[in-house]
């Protein structure tokens, strides 16, 4: 019997390198600062692999930077409790075991290409806009949305991406509660 090609356990690793060292690249470099050879000099293999196994940088590229943001369902949290509940849920997608994921990509990314920044915008729409309709009236959840996302955005920016010493140094509890108190009222539009 045969295996499909790239379904090799050796295949399932390579591809495996080569996504953690893109996404780990990525984050810290932006897409424009990335190159093909610096993937395969961190993956430990040749270059020419990474095309073989994606295509190119752009394919592999949207393939690391799809995070699924896991938003908790916010109509079914306490009323009181939804801007903590997402804050506390943000730092742990940069913080947490997931902090991996595809959010430092495009973050870092799409403020100078214009892909990432397409691809942040489909996650609003996707995942952002929705989980925040939950939280209060239908007809402003848009731009209740919008406030969400360009506080946490921010936050992320000071945070993770400038790495402005004040905003590294606070508590993740002092930010959950005080960001927490801005974002409730976005959230839920009292």
């Amino acid at each position: 019997m045969t295996r499909p090609r790239g379904s090799t356990p050796k295949a399932i690793r390579t591809r495996q390198a080569i996504e953690d060292a893109a996404r780990k690249l990525f984050a810290d470099n932006g897409f424009e600062r990335t190159t093909v050879r610096d993937i395969g000099a961190r993956a430990g293999i040749d270059p020419a692999m990474v095309i073989r196994y994606f295509g190119s940088k752009e394919a592999l590229f949207t393939l690391v930077a799809m995070p699924d943001l896991r938003l908790p369902d916010l109509g079914a949290v306490a009323p009181d409790s939804v801007g903590e509940t997402l804050v506390r849920h943000f730092l742990l997608q940069w913080e947490g075991e997931q902090g991996g994921g595809g959010m430092p990509v495009l973050l870092r990314s799409a403020a100078s290409n214009d892909k990432a920044g397409a691809r942040l915008r489909d996650i609003f729409r996707a995942q952002v806009l929705p989980a925040v309709a939950a939280a209060g009236p239908p007809e402003t959840a848009p731009a209740r949305a919008g406030l969400v996302a360009s506080q946490l955005l921010g936050l992320a920016l000071t945070r993770y991406v400038l790495k402005l010493p004040p905003v590294v140094a606070l508590p993740l509890d002092l930010i959950v509660r005080e960001v927490g108190a801005t974002i409730q009222r976005y959230a839920t539009g009292r």
